[in-house]
């Protein structure tokens, strides 16, 4: 049956190749169940966010599988999840009721754009008319601002009146165990163990527990530092979150505020643009299954699927669905199909009947995984041309720069995209700039004039 579907032989592969394949997928993208409800259980309910993190990565990595029939699996994109959080919700929407319902609504609305621009090819255009030295400084960026998370997360570190940042107290479990943790992740990673961040995830998560227990830890709510044992009292599988989550949309605040809705929802969209593109190309190109021009057949389904997931998370009340790069350790092990993400698929919807321990991870130990992670995306700092056009460094540079030191990746977009289009300008090469990019220079241009209407 698989094989009619999945066309396995086709491929030079087989179903038990493929399974194996997708459980290590699996193993190696599952902390996002775990580090998603701690980002978004800042601005929402911890619950709901997990059982929709798991049922929306389920239901579109299954797309994924039967749509596209590439071995790529999808969940809330790391980034993305912050920007919701503590971008939209507890910066720009600090003053609002309720705000994850208007991130949400935001979410929605890209997610049916995008369905559009797969359907017709635009997003494929969208992608080619930006520099290829932009989309690197942001993913750079982002990856910058994923650690930062990570290290505020656990207390690594932390505010300070005179030099606004500095190092947290050693002395405290928190830090401890994370810093241990990150350790245990890249030791795991060098004996190339599959699951290398989840082991490392829950082996902090472990000397929490010995910590909590012999009192050097000590449960205080209060103050954020809730107990790490799970709760069963809700049973194995519980659902009942999602009523605080699913289909709260906020449509009449986005209408009132159309400008800062838009400026929000466009964020969301270039940000997802880079995520997934990148990591469906570099997936693809480790499977072997570019073609002889470079490109990616049936690229439309691929981010059709990515898109239709979007949506579902938005729905269910999780943030943006994307293309997971840890797919590539599943092709490492010869996942070629589908077979693969429908295995991955099946792992996410059996992960619901271990809510309480997920939702008893801590926040210090999902931290390692988000600073290695940051790790990852820093990588693609060795793909940016330093040497070539200023308009191409400086944007990158200040994609770089921007995102950690504002607390935003919005504003390290926005930085980069108008620093390059001026400096093109100065440079009088203004008709390398293409269309795409005046229609992103103009939105900006626009947004830096709210935000100054703002400060005034």
């Amino acid at each position: 049956m698989f094989e009619k579907v999945f066309h396995m032989k086709q491929y030079g592969t087989n179903t038990r190749t493929e399974v194996v394949a997708g459980i290590t997928t699996f193993l190696a993208m599952a902390y996002i169940l775990a580090v998603n409800p701690s980002i978004l259980g800042t601005v929402m309910d911890r619950n709901g966010v997990f059982a929709a993190t798991a049922l929306a990565s389920a239901a579109a990595t299954f797309i994924m599988a039967f749509l596209a029939n590439y071995p790529i699996a999808l969940s809330a994109g790391m980034g993305l999840n912050a920007y919701f959080a503590y971008t939209v919700c507890l910066s720009e929407l600090g003053g609002e009721a309720d705000a994850f319902t208007i991130a949400l609504t935001a979410v929605l609305v890209e997610g049916i754009i995008f369905i559009f621009l797969s359907i017709f090819k635009f997003r494929e255009a969208i992608i080619n008319g930006i520099p290829s030295n932009v989309k690197k400084g942001i993913s750079v960026g982002i990856g910058l601002f994923v650690a930062l998370l990570g290290l505020e997360n656990a207390g690594i570190t932390v505010n300070d009146d005179s030099t606004l940042i500095t190092l947290g107290n050693f002395g405290t479990p928190q830090v401890a165990l994370a810093l241990i943790g990150l350790l245990i992740i890249a030791i795991l990673v060098y004996y190339k163990v599959p699951g290398a961040v989840l082991l490392g995830i829950l082996a902090t998560w472990v000397m929490g527990m010995i910590a909590q227990v012999t009192g050097w830890y000590v449960v205080d709510p209060a103050n954020g530092a809730a107990s790490v044992f799970p709760d069963f009292s809700g049973g194995l599988v519980n659902l009942s979150g999602l009523k605080n989550t699913a289909f709260h949309f906020n449509f009449a605040w986005a209408g009132s505020h159309i400008m800062e809705f838009i400026a929000i929802l466009f964020s969301f969209l270039f940000v997802d643009l880079f995520d997934t593109v990148g990591t469906v190309i570099g997936v693809a190109d480790k499977a072997g299954l570019l073609d002889e021009k470079g490109n990616l057949p049936r690229a439309g389904r691929v981010l059709l699927s990515d898109a239709i997931g979007t949506v579902i998370g938005a729905c269910l009340g999780t943030s943006t669905i994307t293309s997971f790069v840890e797919s590539t350790t599943g092709v490492g092990e010869g996942g070629k199909t589908g077979m693969t993400s429908f295995t991955t698929g099946c792992l996410f919807v059996l992960s619901l009947f271990l809510s309480p321990f997920f939702l008893a991870i801590p926040t210090f130990a999902t931290a390692p995984a988000m600073i290695y992670v940051g790790f990852l995306m820093l990588t693609g700092v060795t793909g940016i041309r330093f040497d070539g056009d200023i308009a191409d460094s400086i944007a990158a540079y200040l994609a770089i720069l921007i995102m950690p030191l504002t607390y935003s990746i919005a504003n390290g977009i926005m930085f980069a995209m108008l620093s390059w289009v001026i400096i093109k300008v100065f440079e009088k090469k203004a008709k390398e700039v293409s269309p795409i990019m005046w229609v992103i220079f103009a939105l900006f241009a626009f947004r830096v004039f709210t935000m100054v209407a703002h400060f005034q």
